[in-house]
């Protein structure tokens, strides 16, 4: 067993967990729906669109995070993959560039100091990144 592959293959699992239930309930308090009762949306038709579009584009994140956790369960209990230590620098990798990208979104939107912390998405991947990585040295 690896620890570190371990950590990570649990830590993201409790993310597809909160992903899926959390994540969900708070998507669909926003539903345009929802605010065309109080009469505060205008093109409401459009912007029901969108808001199916972005619930669908959340959902397959929770595919992602689920995929993910497996691969990584098999990585730290088995030796189903000949280049185990090659798949988990590569798994480092795309944990570091999800870092990356939320970073560069936060800057993008132009969001204030406290946002980083409240949407610390980062660091849960730049975390899971490193412990991949450490990981990843010892198989």
């Amino acid at each position: 067993m690896n620890y570190p592959l371990t950590i990570v293959a649990c830590l993201t699992l409790l993310a597809f967990f909160a992903h899926i239930f959390g994540g969900l309930r708070e998507s669909l308090s926003i539903a345009p729906a929802k605010l065309a009762e109080k009469k505060t949306l205008h093109n409401f038709e459009s912007l029901d669109r969108n808001w199916v579009q972005s619930i669908c584009a959340f959902q397959l994140v929770s595919i992602d995070l689920l995929a993910l956790s497996c691969l990584l369960f098999i990585l730290s209990f088995t030796d189903i993959f000949i280049q185990k230590q090659l798949m988990a620098f590569c798994l480092a990798g795309f944990y570091f560039f999800w870092g990356v990208a939320w970073i560069v979104q936060l800057i993008a939107l132009k969001r204030s100091a406290k946002d980083y912390l409240y949407l610390g998405h980062w660091v849960f991947w730049f975390g899971c990144s490193a412990l991949i990585y450490w990981g990843a040295l010892s198989l």
